[in-house]
């Protein structure tokens, strides 16, 4: 009986040892699904040299991209990804564009990580990875604490991002005073912004006090009309801080009406979401101070280096995303004693890249941001 006993041990040492070495033989097999020919191709390959720098980070034989060419097309992204599951590929970075990931719902033992930023009605396997609305408000949010702003007024343009905006600052329960949907047409842009700054009635306080000073018998009062003239309105403003939800000239372009109604960002505080370091914004100096959310400015610059003395030739933003999205995945992969499963990106988890904090919790992804203000010609990190 107890050699049978010891048997059986030894027979089961055996057989975990067999397990353990096939579980370490087996390719951890990953899928990239980009477009690779076509307008957006420049983007792909980016997209596709930035894994190749991960894979080499990581340095483990047994991890392996398999990439595809979407060309930027619903159909084909679909097409592909059914290779790549014959391939018996469960886990599938990409694709870039939040239009191509309308079939996908067809492949749900496939888990997706979106490189998009957009998270709404997205189908149950996808994962959105890109930089959400929620991860930026709740920086944005931290910001707000630590300046101990009471009246902010979220700035809306009425575009497809919209919704997005909206459902993460319910979800991230920012404190807002008010919230305001804007046209991006310049031409109606600058009448909005009047309206809600009360412009015409602060135009009219300064004239009438101008008028009553005129006919008063106040002492000096020659002095108080010339520093009156100086100004372009009197009285205060509802609000001591704005967040504009916008990008690029947009976003220069609101910051600029806002400055036409005298609501200057050494009044009120001027925030907005992540900028990937616009440098434009740093010529905008009658604009600043403007804070921001974003990834570790110092790691995108080491990144954007690394990848420049390789390829010659600057990265994508988006293929910086990328590069973290393949550690993430050998991370939890790992975490999961190198089964690919659900349960994956399921479990609660934290993963430090050099975008930042990666939290992920049932199936969902977020980030936890960096802070920043650009002032004075440069980039400052504020935490």
């Amino acid at each position: 009986m107890k050699k049978l006993i010891q048997f059986i041990i030894f027979t089961l040492i055996v057989l975990i040892l067999n397990i353990q070495q096939v579980l370490a033989d087996e390719k951890i097999k990953i899928g990239l699904i980009v477009p690779l020919s076509g307008k957006h191709k420049e983007i792909g390959i980016s997209i596709l040299k930035a894994t190749s720098l991960a894979i080499n980070k990581i340095d483990d034989v047994k991890i392996e991209i398999f990439p595809r060419d979407t060309k930027s097309n619903p159909e084909t992204t679909l097409k592909v990804s059914k290779e790549l599951y014959e391939k018996g590929i469960r886990i599938i970075i990409g694709p870039v564009f939040n239009k191509n990931l309308i079939y996908l719902d067809e492949l749900n033992e496939i888990t997706f990580l979106s490189l998009s930023n957009t998270n709404i009605n997205n189908p149950a396997n996808v994962i959105n990875g890109g930089i959400n609305a929620t991860s930026q408000i709740s920086a944005i949010k931290k910001f707000q604490e630590l300046k101990s702003l009471e009246r902010t007024i979220l700035l809306i343009p009425n575009s497809d991002f919209k919704n997005e905006i909206e459902k993460a600052s319910v979800k991230t329960k920012i404190k807002l005073k008010d919230k305001f949907i804007y046209d991006s047409d310049p031409t109606l842009l600058t009448a909005q912004i009047e309206k809600l700054t009360r412009y015409s009635q602060r135009k009219r306080n300064l004239q009438d006090e101008i008028k009553r000073l005129e006919k008063s018998n106040e002492t000096n009062k020659e002095k108080k009309i010339l520093n009156l003239k100086k100004r372009d309105t009197l009285g205060g403003i509802n609000f001591d801080s704005v967040i504009i939800a916008d990008f690029n000239e947009s976003l220069k372009s609101v910051a600029t009406s806002l400055l036409y109604t005298d609501v200057s960002s050494s009044r009120i505080h001027y925030i907005t979401l992540n900028q990937w370091f616009d440098k434009s914004i740093l010529k905008e100096e009658n604009l600043q101070p403007i804070y921001f959310p974003s990834i570790n400015k110092e790691n995108y610059e080491n990144f954007t280096l690394e990848y420049f003395n390789i390829f010659h030739e600057y990265p994508n933003q988006i293929s910086f995303l990328s590069y973290d999205l393949v550690g993430l995945v050998y991370f939890l992969i790992y975490k999961n004693n190198f089964v690919i499963n659900k349960k994956v990106f399921y479990e609660k988890n934290k993963f430090k890249g050099k975008i930042g904090v990666f939290e992920i919790n049932k199936n969902k992804i977020s980030h936890i941001l960096n802070f920043y203000v650009a002032e004075d010609g440069s980039f400052k990190k504020i935490f």
